[in-house]
């Protein structure tokens, strides 16, 4: 078991000293000052060095393993983009530089918006929001300042969502101010279009939907969908968490959505908090234009670039200056790496997914038996039933066979739901890889539940009691009063040979 850095601690060691300056230093208030000086870990420089290397092997990503956590789009992250952030015109660039002496970034970022318009069929687009989140929360802001403009403010309160959306769609109607309505999903993983139709009304502001939705599905009846809210006057919000799925295959815009919001940390590979944030740019269609954040990149009538500021009926800011810069450049270069292939990696990612599905219905449960899109979700309730192992049994058994686990218990309306998407950045080999540890856990559900109950056997924790490790977290070392948490390990049960 690995030391925490206060137990490899010895008094009078150090990493380094520093020679006295002689200059003068200020006294800190007495209302400030610490009684006694902290007691921080005493450790020699390569120690220092060798506790926090170990630690780092202990992570997994995506660079040391097969992610396939569904919905979160977890693909390679090309390591020229990050040559390319780093370029001194970037990197070292102030936000508040003059617009003549950013040119090459400001003319970056249009273009990015250009792409994102294009992708995303509609008219106009924000780099600001800073993440998918933050995405959301302004699309709705966009809904309340253009209904307000047409005095229909206080009328249209209510905003659609069906059962299977994602959890930061209905945080963010309520800190938007507006009544979240849900809508079931029918037997073949689409709106149920005549409870949809019962809902929306005078009364709807609009429609927030994934579509392919969190089960991996296109939706058949997107068109009656956007048919019945057009006539009711309500505007469609696309959450663009799946864009990964349709790239140049579809776009939202076509299908009568008014907003889109984009995860650049998602599709156009910026890392997961790699750097910083992710993006969440916001596109709309012309009629919402006038409400978007200000500043607004622009191409001005000289032919260079910058900023305008003077849109009277915009939201405002949500985020500071023009949006995570960082962020931009990698996308963009991701961007215009695949050039107008950009189709192939969402039909790569549409094959890779449909593959794994294919191999491993008959060994799980199947909620709905279709063709997916990037991603799709399948059921432990069968092992459940006939074994007692769940799948978060099976997510942690995943874990001994080196790969990290998959989302689970999501979307909520199926039951030991196990949540896949192996992206477009993954060889079959590595799906073949994964398809034989699901296969054997299965059996193992058969044969030995009590393997997959106890798991993971050869991680450097084993299982957690999850809800007390939330509710009692020690985030900060006790010295002599400091729990001690840990139990013995049991024996490994490793993976089978070849697998």
């Amino acid at each position: 078991m690995t030391k925490l850095i206060y137990e490899r601690s010895q008094a009078g060691r150090r990493a380094s000293s520093l020679p006295a300056q002689g200059l003068p230093v200020p006294e800190v208030p007495a209302q400030l000052a610490r009684a006694n000086a902290p007691r921080l870990p005493e450790v020699a420089e390569p120690e220092l060095v060798r506790h926090f290397t170990e630690l780092s092997t202990r992570n997994f990503g995506i660079d040391t393993g097969f992610y396939p956590l569904g919905s979160c789009t977890m693909k390679h992250n090309p390591r020229v983009n990050e040559r390319v952030v780093g370029l001194p015109g970037f990197k070292d660039l102030h936000p508040l530089q003059e617009e003549d002496g950013a040119q090459g970034a400001l003319e970056l970022m249009w273009r990015l918006q250009e792409i994102l318009a294009e992708v995303s069929g509609l008219d106009a687009v924000s780099l600001q929001p800073a993440a998918g989140s933050q995405g959301e929360l302004t699309g709705l802001m966009l809904m309340r300042a253009y209904f307000d403009d047409l005095g229909e403010g206080e009328q249209r309160r209510e905003i659609v969502i069906p059962d299977t959306a994602h959890g930061t769609n209905p945080a963010s109607v309520t800190m938007a101010g507006y009544q979240l309505v849900g809508v079931k999903t029918d037997a073949r993983g689409n709106i149920d279009v005549e409870d949809f139709r019962g809902r929306v009304g005078p009364q709807t502001a609009g429609l927030m939907l994934t579509n392919p939705s969190t089960l991996g599905l296109f939706d058949e009846n997107i068109v009656e969908i956007g048919k019945i809210l057009g006539d009711a006057g309500a505007l469609m919000y696309y959450d663009g968490a799946n864009l990964n799925a349709v790239c140049g295959i579809a776009r939202p815009g076509d299908m009568g959505f008014d907003i889109v919001h984009i995860n650049l940390h998602k599709t156009f590979s910026q890392p997961h908090g790699g750097g910083g944030p992710g993006g969440g740019p916001i596109a709309v269609g012309k009629r919402l234009e006038p409400f978007l954040p200000v500043p607004a990149v622009v191409r001005r009538d000289d032919g260079g670039f910058g900023l305008a500021f003077d849109r009277p009926r915009s939201i405002g800011k949500v985020r500071g200056f023009t949006g995570p810069f960082g962020v931009f450049v990698r996308s963009y270069a991701y961007i215009r790496a695949y050039g107008p292939a950009l189709r192939e990696m969402s039909e790569a990612a549409v094959l890779n997914a449909n593959y794994l599905l294919a191999r491993l219905k008959d060994a799980y449960d199947l909620p709905f038996d279709r063709l997916c899109m990037h991603e799709f979700v399948l059921s432990a309730r069968s092992l459940k039933r006939d074994h007692g192992v769940s799948a978060l049994d099976v997510a942690k058994r995943l874990m001994d066979y080196g790969i990290h686990p998959p989302t689970v218990y999501f979307p909520l309306i199926v039951p030991e739901a196990l949540m896949i998407e192996p992206t477009e950045t993954e060889p079959k080999e590595r799906l073949d890889g994964f398809v034989a540890a699901m296969l054997a856990i299965a059996q193992e559900a058969a044969a030995n539940p009590e393997v997959v109950h106890a798991a993971p056997h050869s991680r450097p924790v084993g299982r957690l009691d999850e809800v007390k490790a939330a509710r009692r977290a020690v985030v900060r070392y006790g010295f002599e009063d400091h729990p001690n948490l840990s139990e013995p390990a049991a024996a490994p049960v490793e993976a089978p040979k070849g697998v």
